[in-house]
This record gives structure tokens, C-alpha cells and sequence, in this order.
């Protein structure tokens, strides 16, 4: 299977609800949500041959905190290693556990 930048879709409001309440009902002191801008978005997905964005899970290995990375996908599912941006920075405090984006 090759990616065609058509993948992924939408769901409702009520789903996303649904889903994000229990995430936290079970997870209750983790991270909820992490913060890409949009410069940093269009900046992965303009590398030449980027079909989209594959995100990983990680941990600090310092903090244990859990981190996401991402990096562009091209076509052929290959991951494009020019940007890779992770969400590291979380000393931004609304009063909730939301991490900020970084390139790295």
C-alpha cells in the first residue's frame, strides 16, 4: 500500500468526546494534548514528496514525560528524516498538561 495524502478522516464532535473523556478517566495525571503550530505543520509537509505526517510515541528519557514526534512520510510510507519535530517544551502552564512543539 502506498500513501496517497488522502488517509485519515473526520469524526464527530460527540466521538472525539467520548474518546478524549475516557483517555483522561484512565489516565488522569498524563498528557492530554500537545500543540503543533502551524509553521512547523507546513514545514514537514513541505519536503519534496511528502504524502503526510506519521507521528511517534516517546518518553523523555529524563522526565519520563510522554512525548510525540513527528516527521513527514513520503509515498512509499518512508519516514522523511530532514524535520523532525518533537514536544518537549511544556513550561508553558494553562493549568492543564500540554506540550509545545520544537524542531529538532
Amino acid at each position: 500500500m502506498a500513501f496517497d495524502g488522502t488517509e485519515g478522516g473526520e469524526i464527530t464532535l460527540s466521538s472525539a468526546s467520548a474518546m478524549t473523556a475516557e483517555y483522561r478517566r484512565r489516565n488522569p495525571d498524563s498528557t492530554l494534548a500537545h500543540f503543533f503550530g502551524k509553521d512547523i505543520i507546513e514545514h514537514v509537509l513541505e519536503q519534496d514528496g511528502c504524502m503526510g505526517i506519521r507521528m511517534y510515541y516517546g518518553l523523555d528519557p529524563d522526565t519520563g514525560n510522554k512525548e510525540l514526534i513527528l516527521v513527514g512520510a513520503d509515498a512509499d510510507e518512508n519516514d522523511m528524516l530532514d524535520v523532525v519535530v518533537d514536544v518537549s517544551f511544556d513550561d508553558f502552564n494553562f493549568g492543564s498538561n500540554i506540550s509545545w512543539s520544537r524542531v529538532i
